[in-house]
């Protein structure tokens, strides 16, 4: 922890604010004698003094390394930048994938995106080159975004892991807590008008939910205030062709949310 940053976040300043302003109101209205109104207002202190550590030690937990100085308006505080988020993500070793890795795929488009589309993680040919969807399923989304009336320089594509899992295997949760979190600033980075969520793994990391994605897609689900839409992942589609009408029709739900 960063403990020469003598300052604090927006909830612990309106706690300790909400705790300055406590009333002592026992000992209003009553004749103590200045010992023990002090003795009192001692072991007042000492309870609230007791009590904030409590809470900034649970704030240490969850994960909190600085508290900033000053009260700073909601309003003010700007999410980080793509490349801010990049650079701190640097050359990843925060899990077990780095080591097999031949590049971070990170994500690529339009800072400014009307629409982020969303899947899994890399496979080896986006491994190789660094950039999302760049295989045989890659090329089908390159159509279907095409038919949606946009270049592939006009949406952002990423993913849940940013490092290909070996033999393309599902994404173990120790590697899904370590990357999933830069995803999460991705998207409010680029606050997108909606999401696509290609697959399971991608609406369930995103929805926090465990149902299939049969039981996701055919409706509009929300992402922090964000429309996201479930649909099949391109890879799906090529082993499955005569779903391709029903991801049409989410991708035609997804248009709509746009302007």
């Amino acid at each position: 922890m960063e403990m020469e940053k003598t300052c604090y976040s927006v909830d612990q300043r309106e706690f300790m604010q909400n705790e300055e302003n406590v009333s002592f109101g026992s000992h209003r209205g009553k004749s103590h004698g200045n010992g023990e109104v002090e003795r009192s207002l001692r072991r007042d202190l000492a309870e609230l003094a007791a009590s904030l550590r409590q809470h900034l030690s649970y704030q240490a937990l969850m994960g909190l390394e600085w508290l900033p100085s000053e009260l700073v308006p909601i309003t003010q505080v700007m999410p980080d930048t793509l490349d801010e988020i990049r650079g701190e993500l640097g050359e990843c070793t925060r899990c077990r994938l780095h080591s097999n890795r031949r590049h971070i795929v990170f994500g690529e488009g339009s800072p400014s995106a009307r629409i982020v589309i969303v899947g899994e993680g890399p496979g080896r040919d986006e491994d190789r080159l660094g950039r999302p969807f760049v295989g045989a399923a890659g090329k089908l989304l390159d159509r279907i975004i095409a038919a949606m009336g946009l270049g592939r320089q006009e949406v952002y594509i990423c993913n849940v892991i940013k490092c290909r899992p070996p033999k393309n295997r599902d994404p173990l949760p120790e590697e899904i807590e370590a990357c999933g979190p830069f995803l999460r600033r991705q998207l409010r980075a680029i606050r997108p008008q909606a999401i696509l969520a290609l697959g399971s793994f991608a609406a369930q990391f995103l929805l926090s939910s465990q149902q299939p994605i049969s039981k996701l897609r055919d409706s509009v689900h929300q992402f922090e205030g964000i429309p996201l839409v479930p649909t099949y992942h391109p890879a799906y589609l090529l082993r499955n062709p005569l779903q391709k009408r029903q991801a049409w029709k989410d991708v035609q739900v997804l248009l709509s949310l746009v302007e």
